[in-house]
């Protein structure tokens, strides 16, 4: 595999993949006016987003006649989704309608599905962190779509509270055409995980939005596993409250054939002293397998001293399946730690290949070994033993696929 990419230093240099706007500049005579991830709209309001024709640029790679149902303005059927809390009781709030805080306060609709799941979800089940709690265990949420083709609407609503330190695992299965909003405060020197499993049935449709907060001196961790469903587009949003603040996003998939897997990622690095780390890995095989990654940073004026990082990488392990992988880093100021991103896209390696046969392994169990050990970097980021097990039981499947 090749890898196109770069590191940048304070000194700051610019091509092609990297936009610095120089605020200073703006409406001076010669300046470029240049599209900016910190410009495009949200709102909370449906008749704000037209539905997609697949001709702008958020969704030029998504297959958006598909999705033609999760675009409709339309309530969640009766049945269609049912959610199963398993978490302290203390943890349990409340449910929140459309207009109570603290839903809506972190999220931002920012396309046509979140600001419809968002609408048309009644009610948002919220958990509540306390202050100073830590707990080892994971507390899971489980979605499961009831029947196929039934519209289904949810919303979540995680607290973290100062200090606390917690693990929140979301675990997706069956089927229905879901919209699914997930709304993450992480209070001043709290540390969450959350732990997103898209586990569906073939021919589930998924879409959804992850924002999160993150205060000071918070740590907040990310992690997509996509293993199952027809269509899903996750989009992962962080921005800051304060400072030093560490995000990490982290993200898996493997898609099989007639599979669009689809996962972007925006970290707006709006205050000064924060960090963060964005890496996604994926495999795919078979015919019209699709998958597609695209990663924004925003560093703004005022963020300075940021470190941020994202890279991206694929391994391509049939003909006939497509891997795009577009990072984006826009920068406004020069005083930074540092800052880059990183593309891969490719087939196995052969000589990784070569040395493991030549050790007397045969050709398909050395092709797994290449791959489980390529996915396994995400894998560990779960730090959960038993979900860590079934995850790699989940990938053996997938491999055993390409070895027919």
């Amino acid at each position: 595999m090749s890898e196109e990419g770069e590191k940048l230093s304070p000194e700051l240099t610019a091509d092609d993949t990297i936009r610095v706007r120089k605020s200073a500049n703006a409406g001076q005579p010669g300046s470029q006016v240049m599209h900016s991830r910190a410009e495009r709209p949200w709102s909370h309001d449906v008749a704000d987003f037209a539905e997609p024709t697949g001709r702008e640029e958020e969704w030029r790679f998504t297959p958006v006649k598909k999705l033609a149902p999760v675009f409709a303005d339309a309530p969640t059927e009766d049945g269609a989704l049912q959610i199963e809390v398993d978490a302290p009781q203390a943890w349990q709030a409340p449910a929140l309608g459309r207009t109570e805080a603290p839903r809506g306060t972190v999220l931002r609709p920012a396309d046509r599905a979140a600001v419809v799941g968002s609408a048309n979800a009644e009610s948002a089940t919220h958990l509540v962190i306390p202050q100073d709690e830590e707990r080892s265990q994971p507390v899971t949420v489980r979605l499961r779509g009831q029947a196929e083709g039934r519209r289904a609407n949810s919303h979540l609503v995680i607290e973290a509270r100062p200090n606390s330190h917690a693990t929140v695992v979301l675990e997706h299965t069956g089927t229905a055409h879901h919209n699914g909003n997930v709304e993450v405060i992480v209070g001043d020197g709290a540390s969450l995980s959350v732990i997103s499993l898209q586990l569906w049935e073939d021919s589930a449709i998924h879409v959804g939005q992850h924002d999160a907060q993150v205060g000071r001196d918070a740590h907040y961790r990310h992690v997509n596993v996509t293993l199952g469903g027809g269509i899903v587009r996750l989009n992962a949003n962080v921005r800051y409250a304060g400072e030093g603040a560490d995000a990490q996003l982290f993200g898996l998939y493997f898609a099989d054939a007639g599979q669009h897997l689809e996962h972007r990622s925006f970290v707006d690095h709006n205050a000064p002293n924060n960090t963060s780390n964005v890496l996604y890995k994926g495999a795919l095989q078979g015919q019209d397998a699709h998958t597609v990654w695209v990663g924004d940073v925003l560093i703004q004026k005022e963020a300075e001293g940021t470190d941020s990082y994202e890279k991206n990488q694929n391994l391509v392990l049939t003909d006939g399946a497509r891997a795009d992988s577009v990072p984006n880093l826009e920068i406004e100021t020069g005083v930074i730690e540092g800052a880059g991103h990183a593309s891969t896209t490719g087939q196995l390696d052969g000589d990784h290949l070569w040395y493991l046969m030549a050790r007397g392994i045969p050709e398909k169990q050395a092709r797994r070994l290449v791959v489980r050990g390529f996915l396994n970097e995400i894998i560990q980021q779960i730090r959960v033993d038993e979900l860590e097990e079934r995850l790699m039981d989940a990938l053996e499947d997938e491999l055993a696929i390409s070895d027919n």
